[in-house]
């Protein structure tokens, strides 16, 4: 959850460059048609910090740049984490395959939830069929 104001005030007092070293250049570009780009950005940044909760622990290494986690409007609009660069030799390690995200925002706040899933290692296994159950 990440507080609006408190993201936009940062942001001003750092002249701009606390947007330029957490975003990238498409999510930058996206805030552009947002009606307010700081909301944008709080939600974004709350995606960063769910997909650092959801796939920290699940690594080796713990050291974890939330710049590699990219977010992209798809064109119906959903909100979709790009699964490229440093965050997908990330994941690779970590055993995880995509990672599903929500955000949402009321009033001065932003949240996201992110979900890591693991294919190999999920809890869901395929049933057998009859033939092999014989």
């Amino acid at each position: 959850m990440v507080k609006i104001s408190e993201l936009r005030d940062l942001d001003q007092r750092t002249k701009g460059a606390f947007v330029r070293r957490s975003f990238t250049d498409i999510e930058r570009e996206d805030a552009k048609s947002a009606q307010d780009p700081y909301v944008f950005y709080a939600g974004r940044f709350a995606v960063k910090e769910a997909v650092f909760k959801a796939v920290a622990h699940l690594a080796d290494e713990k050291a974890f740049d939330f710049r590699i986690v990219e977010t992209k409007r798809l064109s119906d609009g959903r909100p979709q984490v790009v699964l490229e660069g440093g965050l997908k030799e990330f994941l690779k390690k970590a055993g995880v395959d995509d990672i599903l995200i929500s955000i949402s925002n009321e009033g001065e706040y932003a949240i996201a939830i992110a979900e890591a899933i693991g294919y190999e290692a999920s809890c869901i296994k395929r049933r057998p069929d009859k033939k092999e159950e014989q």
